[in-house]
């Protein structure tokens, strides 16, 4: 694997960062603070830096085919509309209301518009996650559930594998997906090593699947038959999401943590919570959008 050591980036001490989004139309990546309920932008080399206070936590941030630069938001309700300009989020769909002792905590956007996303128990105890799909058109879908942290979602470049981590059972899922979207065929795809729990994830253009391993210090790359292929040391224990961004998709934007760090652990980890980047020599795949007239 041939690419830079990671740097930080911005040091802006999430103490949960999350969901790195590259958003091209912008030149900057977005990602979110979950535990500090904020937004977070910076381009590329760290300057033009800007946050937002969000009235809930944030699980996840994805781009709105809007027409007027604006984002979906996962939120403790269900998905808002989050408009940069003015830094209002509204209200789109109620998702979970009958479970106010869950969040929501990560999602991407497919190929053919589909919104996929995660729920989890924020007691991080009862089995009461699940994955949703909301389709192209607006139904929402049910895939699978039982999951007391989901974390991944993410998709082979050729649409027909899904990806899905069961964070505390320290699993990554594969299901196969049909024409339709209808996820299929669950297995067991990933057992991640200690030490460290599987993330956030994201897939290149070669199939490869690259995982953010909270308590690990590290990035772990897959290869499409899922076996190890590479790791990325990091300085800091808790590495929650990556995403590939910059003209060439070759820049990695990666988001960190100081939750559940002790007093001495942090005063190691100076940069815990910070964003890294580094440079890779394979290409992510594209930021796609959801039409928001899909959503009511």
């Amino acid at each position: 694997m041939s690419m830079a050591q990671p740097v930080c980036l911005w040091p802006v001490g999430a103490e949960l960062g999350e969901g790195p989004l590259w958003h091209a139309a912008s030149d900057a990546v977005y990602f979110v603070d979950i535990r500090g309920r904020q937004i977070h932008r910076c381009a590329a080399d760290g300057a033009r830096r800007q946050s937002w206070s969000a009235p809930g936590r944030p699980g996840f941030i994805v781009p709105a085919a809007d027409g007027r630069g604006g984002f979906i938001v996962g939120l403790d309700d269900g998905l808002h509309r989050f408009n940069p300009e003015s830094g209002a989020f509204s209200l789109l769909r109620p998702v979970e209301a009958d479970q106010p002792g869950n969040r929501f905590n990560d999602g991407f956007v497919a190929a053919d518009g589909s919104l996929w996303f995660g729920s989890m128990d924020v007691g991080e105890a009862a089995p009461t996650g699940s994955l949703y799909r909301l389709h192209p058109g607006g139904v929402l879908t049910t895939v699978d559930s039982g999951y007391i942290i989901t974390n991944g979602p993410a998709m082979s470049p050729d649409g027909t594998t899904l990806y899905h981590t069961d964070t505390l059972g320290k699993q990554i899922y594969a299901f196969d997906l049909l024409p339709d979207g209808t996820a299929t065929r669950k297995r067991p795809f990933i057992a991640s090593a200690a030490p460290g729990h599987p993330d956030g994830m994201a897939v290149d253009a070669d199939g490869n699947i690259w995982v953010a391993m909270f308590r690990g210090e590290r990035i772990d790359r897959y290869n499409p038959a899922g076996e190890l292929s590479g790791t990325i040391a990091f300085p800091v224990s808790n590495i929650t999401k990556l995403a590939f961004g910059g003209p060439d998709l070759r820049t990695v934007f990666v988001t960190t943590a100081w939750k559940g760090l002790s007093d001495a652990e942090r005063a190691r980890e100076p940069l815990a919570g910070a964003l890294f980047t580094f440079r890779t020599d394979t290409p992510g795949l594209p930021q796609h959008t959801f039409s928001l007239q899909d959503i009511a």
